[in-house]
């Protein structure tokens, strides 16, 4: 029994898409904010990343993600969904022959608020989440809907007219499927996903400034030991070392998109020693600032403006990606 999610005719269309999207290896930015191909004709080692809320598929090669002793699969059988920020771990599996080929919509909270809006008197809505990742099958109706938004993509006209409406129907697809939980539960104030996305929110927004666990649970409106239990479910990981981790990431996309040194990196993320600095980047990077900047440019042959652009909170920087 063929068990992959593309329907033969979705999958080899896709294939042949997401080639002509992607001729250079790396991230291509497209017409549409929030929508990035990726396309990598090797494999790359685990290593760490950092996701923004979004929807991951891949139609050609595989990823690995690793969270919390976790293991989540994206490929053609499987694709991704991060309701909410979060810095892991991927492995990339690919080869010149069959390439890893994928698409990333970052999931738009206006538009989700507005389907809800929709939804809200026609279907019964579970809200029970409490991961902000998971790896699940595409239906017919979801598959189709990325082949189509692809479509559209090679054309400016026709990605200005259609795009966002496609977008829009995804997102609507997304949230009457069987895996809406998750995205529910980080929009509902009366989940403990949804309260620790207020923290996470806050975080991204204050990261540089000085931070505490305290400041993270009132926002959350719950104490500190539940907190600290809801946090960890979340994202695998504590709200300090969540605090670290989002400021490494954003030093090395300072480092590599902007040019900085690290200690102008360093200082710009919150840390107020160079050499603390130097030593968690190693610890959590593998490799100094300036080893990490220099393997990050030689392995990345997209310009620097095909990074994510103004989503800069949430960039992708990595060779891993």
């Amino acid at each position: 029994m063929n068990n992959e999610c593309w329907h033969a005719h979705d999958k080899e269309r896709t294939i042949s898409l997401l080639s002509a999207l992607t001729p250079k290896e790396g991230f291509t930015l497209t017409a549409l904010d929030g929508v990035k191909l990726m396309r990598w004709n090797r494999s790359i080692a685990r290593s760490p990343v950092f996701y923004e809320p979004s929807i991951v598929f891949v139609c050609q090669g595989r990823k690995v993600g690793y969270l919390g002793g976790e293991v989540y699969q994206y490929n053609p059988q499987q694709f991704l969904i991060l309701s909410v920020p979060l810095p892991f771990e991927s492995e990339t599996i690919a080869s010149p022959d069959e390439p890893l080929l994928a698409i990333s919509i970052r999931i738009n909270l206006s538009v989700i608020s507005e389907l809800l809006m929709s939804l809200e008197h026609t279907t019964p809505m579970q809200v029970n989440g409490k991961s902000g990742i998971i790896s699940t099958a595409l239906d017919k109706q979801l598959s189709n809907a990325v082949v189509r938004l692809l479509e559209c993509l090679q054309s400016k006209t026709e990605a200005a007219v259609l795009g966002q409406a496609i977008i829009r129907e995804i997102h609507y697809r997304l949230l009457t499927s069987a895996q809406s939980s998750a995205i529910l539960a980080a929009h509902s104030t009366h989940s403990n996903l949804g309260r620790i996305s207020k923290a996470l929110r806050l975080i991204h927004a204050e990261y540089a400034n000085a931070l505490n666990v305290d400041t993270l649970a009132a926002v959350s409106a719950m104490s500190v030991p539940s907190f600290h239990a809801a946090f960890r479910d979340v994202t695998a990981t504590s709200p300090i070392q969540y605090l670290k981790k989002t400021r490494l990431h954003k030093a090395r996309l300072l480092m590599v998109q902007d040019g900085m040194n690290a200690t102008l990196a360093a200082t710009k993320v919150g840390y107020e020693s160079a050499s603390q600095f130097s030593r968690e980047f190693k610890r959590m990077f593998g490799r100094s600032p300036m080893e990490e900047v220099s393997a990050v440019r030689s392995a990345l042959i997209t310009s620097p403006g095909e990074f994510i652009g103004n989503q800069r909170d949430y960039a992708y920087v990595t060779v891993q990606q």
